[in-house]
C-alpha cells in the first residue's frame, strides 16, 4: 500500500507541531514530527493537518439515509468521508424492534469492515411531547428482551433514552451495562429526573437544547443538568439552524474541551440538494439547506458535513480552534472508547485531513 506523507501543522489531538509532517500507510499513521521528513510515496501540503473526524449522530448524506440497504449506508459513509469524517456512527431513526434489528444483521460487515463504527438507536424510546421527526405512532417505552435482543448483537454503540417513560431509567442502566453509551436526548424530564438518569449510567446528551425542554431560570430541566455534570458528554450541531452560534458558544464554552461533541444529526440531503427527502416514514424538505418535515415544518436532521461545522465553530461561534477539532476527533473518540482514532499519534487508524487557511478539505487522507 502506498504512504502518503500530509504536511503542515500538524496538530496530532495531543501536540501541536509548527512545520510538521505525518506519514500514513492508508489511515494507518506510521509516524509524526516536526521539520525534515521522511521520503514517501506521495506528499500532500495544506495548512493544517488534522485527525479525521469522528461523528457519533448521523442519519445519512448523499441522497441516501441509514435504514435502508446496504450500498445506502456505503454511499452515506462515502460522502461523509469525502467532507473529512472517517469514523462514522449509523444512526436509525424510530422503527419498529424488528426492523431494527434486521438493519443490524444487515449492517453487520460493514460494521466488521470498519466502514461503519457501530450503530446508534435514536428511539423507538423517546418522548411523545418531543418526538422531532420520528414518527410519534412507533414510540414505546422500553421493553428489556428489546433492549438485550438489540444491544446483543455487539454493534450498537449509542442508545437514545428519555428517561421518563416507564422503565427509562432501568434501561439507561441495562444499556451502559451492556457496554453501549446511554444518551438522553428527545425527552420530557425535569432536572430531578436527569439527574437519576445521569446516575443510573447516561453518559451522552443527544443534541442538547433540541427535543427537550427549554433551559429556564427557574427549571433548568435536561439541559441544565446534562450541560453540568461532568460525567456527561454534550453533542452540538453547529450549523446556525440548530444553535444560535451564541448559545454553541456558551455550551461549548461550560462544558469545556473533552465533553463537547460536535455532530452532524445528517439526513439524505447532506452533500446534496435541496428538494425532497425521506427520514424513516416521513417526508422532509429541504429549502436553503435547512430540512423540515413537509407536515408540520419541523427541523428534520441537518445537511450538515462536519467540516462544515468546524468552520462554523470557528468562524461564526467563536470556539478556538483546538477545541472545535478536540470536539471533532478526542472527545467522540474517547466516548467510543476508540483510542486508535481521533488523533495523529503512530499507531492511530483513523487517517488525516488536510485544510486549508479557510478550514475547506483539500484531501482526506484515509
Amino acid at each position: 500500500m502506498r504512504t502518503v506523507l500530509a504536511r503542515g501543522s500538524v496538530r496530532t489531538g495531543r501536540r501541536t507541531l509548527p512545520d510538521g509532517w505525518v506519514l500514513l500507510r492508508g489511515a494507518e499513521v506510521l509516524r509524526a514530527g516536526d521539520g525534515p521528513a521522511p521520503a514517501a510515496d506521495e506528499t500532500v501540503t495544506g495548512a493544517h493537518v488534522v485527525p479525521g473526524f469522528v461523528d457519533v449522530h448521523c442519519h445519512g448524506g448523499g441522497g441516501a439515509g441509514f435504514g435502508g440497504s446496504v450500498e445506502d449506508a456505503a454511499l452515506v459513509a462515502a460522502t461523509h468521508r469525502a467532507h473529512g469524517t472517517t469514523t462514522l456512527v449509523a444512526s436509525l431513526v424510530t422503527r419498529p424492534v424488528d426492523e431494527l434489528a434486521a438493519t443490524l444483521a444487515a449492517y453487520a460487515d460493514l460494521v466488521a469492515d470498519g466502514l461503519l463504527a457501530g450503530v446508534h438507536l435514536e428511539g423507538p424510546w423517546l418522548s411523545p411531547a418531543h418526538h422531532g421527526a420520528h414518527d410519534p405512532a412507533l414510540l414505546r417505552d422500553p421493553e428489556p428482551a428489546d433492549l438485550d435482543r438489540l444491544l446483543g448483537t455487539g454493534l450498537v454503540r449509542v442508545v437514545t433514552l428519555a428517561p421518563e417513560r416507564p422503565g427509562g431509567l432501568a434501561a439507561v442502566a441495562r444499556t451502559a451495562g451492556a457496554g453501549a453509551v446511554a444518551a438522553l436526548g428527545h425527552t420530557d424530564a425535569d432536572a430531578a429526573l436527569t439527574r437519576r438518569a445521569v446516575d443510573a449510567g447516561a453518559r451522552l446528551a443527544t443534541h442538547l437544547f433540541n427535543a427537550m425542554p427549554p433551559l429556564h431560570h427557574r427549571a433548568p430541566g435536561p439541559a441544565g443538568v446534562l450541560l453540568e455534570d461532568e460525567r456527561v458528554t454534550v453533542e452540538l450541531i453547529a450549523d446556525g439552524v440548530h444553535l444560535d452560534p451564541l448559545v454553541l458558544s456558551l455550551a461549548a464554552r461550560r462544558a469545556g474541551r473533552g465533553r463537547v461533541a460536535l455532530v452532524s444529526d445528517a439526513m439524505a440531503a447532506a452533500g446534496s440538494a435541496d428538494g425532497r427527502y425521506r427520514l424513516g416514514d416521513l417526508d422532509v424538505d429541504v429549502v436553503a439547506g435547512v430540512a423540515r418535515l413537509a407536515d408540520g415544518g419541523t427541523i428534520a436532521g441537518s445537511t450538515l458535513t462536519l467540516d462544515r461545522a468546524l468552520r462554523h465553530a470557528v468562524t461564526v461561534a467563536g470556539l478556538d480552534l483546538d477545541d472545535a477539532l478536540a470536539a471533532l476527533t478526542a472527545t467522540p473518540a474517547a466516548l467510543l472508547g476508540r483510542g486508535d482514532v481521533g488523533h495523529l499519534e503512530p499507531g492511530a487508524r483513523g487517517g488525516a485531513v488536510v485544510l486549508d487557511d479557510a478550514l475547506e478539505v483539500q484531501r482526506v487522507v484515509a
